[in-house]
């Protein structure tokens, strides 16, 4: 019998590595950014994946996707059971929610606000299931930033997903010490919309419409000196995971129920055991459980969140990546300089290293 080695006990664990899930995002966005206006959203989304997967072949850990991508639209993508890193006995867990690209129709395009991202959870006592999985494909979102958080604290004011517009666009206002005029809620541009659009233009706050990638415009309203203060709508359940991620790092939340498509859905979440749950009004730390979470992105195309790559003449390509912990709530803006005549991504397609 082959021994197995002793499992590693490093505390923090998630400090130590999470770099390394930076580099995996930066390999993402600058593999596929090739792809960026090509008409070709799948080919970009399997460049993505690819540099991840070969970033996770280099590092020592045990990953175990537990939300992936793809499935929706049958595009290429890193799936759900996947494993990811060397898995050589004794290295950490992680469980892990990705999505190589965050607004792929946009990157096809060469629309703004397209990210890859990853949120990443260590084992922590107490918590048996730190991301979690949500059986619709799409949940009804609100989500606003940690200024909302203190103002309802000190004033006895709340907000619930199921308020009239203009009394949250109202709450918001006041929290912000903005007038409703001058509030900025972000959404996408979808048909399912169209009468939020409408209670919010009739309350006389405005809009910023967005065609795809939705986690990016989720996490917005929590970060510091930006110019939207809420986000609402309908988008994806695994986006909303990875949102909920960040913005608990960023001391904001969010508050989402899954929407099934039609009475088809409906049914079939009913049947597999979820009536009770299609009611549940989940809260960020009822998605992203805990307090041994990373969550870290690459900007591909200008979004909310991120400054997309910057390539120059085939020479340097600058990349600007968000990393933070729920943890420490530590929040890092990294800009990064590649030399493309030197700079390599290990692709697992070959599991070799490739000059950009």
């Amino acid at each position: 019998m082959a021994l197995r080695l002793p499992k590693q006990d490093y505390r923090d664990i998630e400090r130590i590595i999470e770099l390394d899930f930076v580099r995996a995002t930066e390999a993402a966005a600058l593999n596929s950014l090739r792809w960026l206006g090509r008409g070709d959203k799948e080919a970009a989304d399997a460049a993505a994946s690819d540099a991840i997967r070969g970033m996770f072949d280099l590092m020592n850990i045990c990953g175990e996707v537990v939300i992936g991508e793809g499935i929706k639209d049958n595009a290429p993508g890193i799936f759900k059971g996947e494993q990811l890193g060397t898995w050589y006995p004794g290295s950490p867990e992680f469980h892990i929610a990705i999505d190589p690209i965050d607004g792929t129709t946009n990157i096809s395009k060469g629309a703004p606000n397209s990210i890859s991202c990853i949120a990443a959870a260590s084992p922590e006592e107490g918590v048996k299931v730190a991301l979690r999985d949500i059986p619709s494909f799409y949940m009804s979102k609100l989500a606003y930033g940690p200024r909302v958080i203190e103002y309802m604290k000190k004033r006895g004011d709340s907000l619930h997903l199921d308020m009239p517009i203009a009394e949250i666009l109202a709450i918001v206002a006041r929290a912000v010490d903005k007038r409703v005029q001058d509030i900025a809620v972000m959404m996408l541009d979808r048909p399912r919309h169209k009468e939020i659009v409408e209670r919010i233009r009739a309350a006389g706050a405005s809009l910023r419409m967005i065609g795809d990638g939705d986690i990016a415009a989720a996490i917005a309203p929590s970060l510091p000196d930006r110019d939207v203060d809420l986000y609402m709508g309908i988008g994806g359940s695994p986006e909303a995971v990875l949102a909920a991620a960040a913005i608990k790092c960023l001391g904001g939340d969010m508050q989402c129920r899954m929407w099934p498509r039609d009475e088809k859905e409906r049914k079939s979440l009913i049947a597999e055991g979820y009536e009770k749950e299609l009611d549940r009004i989940y809260a960020a730390d009822d998605l992203a459980k805990g307090q041994n979470i990373i969550f870290c992105a690459t900007g591909i195309s200008d979004s909310a969140l991120l400054t997309g790559v910057r390539a120059r003449g085939g020479v340097t390509a600058i990349t600007h990546s968000i990393l933070m912990r729920a943890k420490s709530k530590t929040v890092r803006f990294i800009q990064a300089r590649h030399d493309l005549q030197i700079k390599t991504i290990r692709l697992r397609s070959d599991n070799r290293e490739h000059i950009l």
